[in-house]
């Protein structure tokens, strides 16, 4: 279920722009309306974060990989991608930039999702439904910059960067894998940082 753009467009703008200019937050604590911004995404949040979990559970079940220290020398010989979001951690947050690292990442997972789908074509609905989610939330974000005037990036519709490759099926398995484990990660710290706007 998309968060309901326009609500958390407004939602959001309050709370960036309070964060952006410095303004305490101390007095929308409680604020009915700031409250349920709050329940509202980190809700939304949580949903793809369990809908990733899902998936790294089938792939548990199916493909028998299970444990990361397992894998990390297969690791070394694949090249997947990392979305970077250092500017989201706690002593380095700058709400503009990181923002823009959330929806740069989910444009990057987003697309590697397609070798989720390969390896897994009996659970292409939960990968297409996470897919969904993650544009819906990427597009919350950028309306929201936009209603700020913050830079944006607008990405094409369709996912132009290359998928990875993998020189066997086993390959492709690990990769899918990491692909998840990144992911998890990846939405962990965007949690964390959506935390973290609450508290300044």
């Amino acid at each position: 279920a998309a968060v309901p753009t326009g609500g958390l467009a407004l939602l959001l703008g309050v709370l960036l722009w309070r964060a952006l200019h410095g303004a305490p937050l101390t007095e929308l604590s409680g604020d009915q309306d700031f409250q349920l911004f709050l329940q509202r995404n980190l809700e939304f949040t949580r949903k793809i974060r369990g809908d990733v979990a899902a998936l790294q559970r089938v792939v548990c079940d199916t493909l028998q990989l299970c444990k990361e220290d397992e894998l990390l020398l297969v690791r070394q010989d694949l090249d997947i991608a990392q979305a970077s979001l250092e500017q989201c951690h706690r002593r380095t947050f700058q709400a503009e930039t990181c923002f823009s690292q959330i929806r740069a990442g989910l444009r990057i997972y987003h697309g590697s999702l397609a070798t989720i789908q390969a390896l897994l074509p009996g659970h292409s609905g939960l990968v297409e439904t996470l897919q969904m989610d993650m544009a819906n939330l990427s597009s919350n974000i950028q309306q929201q910059m936009e209603d700020l005037g913050l830079a944006t990036v607008t990405y094409p519709t369709e996912n132009q960067d290359p998928l990875p490759t993998f020189s066997s099926h086993f390959h492709q398995q690990v990769g899918g894998f990491f692909i998840l484990a990144n992911f998890q990660r990846f939405l962990e710290t965007a949690y964390r940082a959506l935390r973290h706007l609450t508290s300044l």
